[in-house]
């Protein structure tokens, strides 16, 4: 194997696997009562987060917004996070995630099971895998 494709297929490595941290950051700031502020740094800036069930926000701030509203109604969330399937394509990668976990609600302290999927579109930016846009898809609600 000649030297050029070894390094495509190391940095093709890298990338994927710099996605799966990027992801289990974006986890822990969930489970980390939905910190609207930290939640930037994983998104570029105009970078959208979607959702049918939760809403749409643009850019930095809407999304510092609407994890504040998130921290407003969960007081309780753990991301177990599975199944990736990560295509990398130069600086632009799409990522499909399945996530089953318990929330609790504030309101009631009423404790639900959520399973979701996750369509991620990212863009490396300075070397760093950002969200470009994450689009999250309830699938399942079970009472506990």
């Amino acid at each position: 194997m000649d030297m050029a494709a070894l390094e495509k297929r190391i940095t093709r490595l890298e990338d994927i696997e710099a996605i799966k941290q990027l992801k289990a950051r974006y986890c822990h700031i969930c489970d980390d009562d939905h910190n609207p502020e930290t939640v930037k740094t994983v998104f570029a800036e105009d970078g959208i987060w979607e959702s049918a069930d939760f809403g749409t926000a643009r850019g930095h701030a809407e999304i510092s917004e609407l994890f504040a509203n998130f921290r407003k109604m969960f007081n309780f969330s753990q991301h177990n996070i599975m199944n990736p399937v990560i295509e990398v394509d130069g600086d632009h990668a799409t990522g499909i995630w399945y996530i089953m976990g318990p929330w609790t609600y504030r309101e009631n302290d009423d404790e639900k099971w959520l399973a979701l999927r996750y369509d991620d579109d990212y863009v490396k930016i300075d070397g760093e895998w950002k969200y470009q846009h994450l689009r999250v898809a309830l699938r399942m609600v079970a009472d506990r």
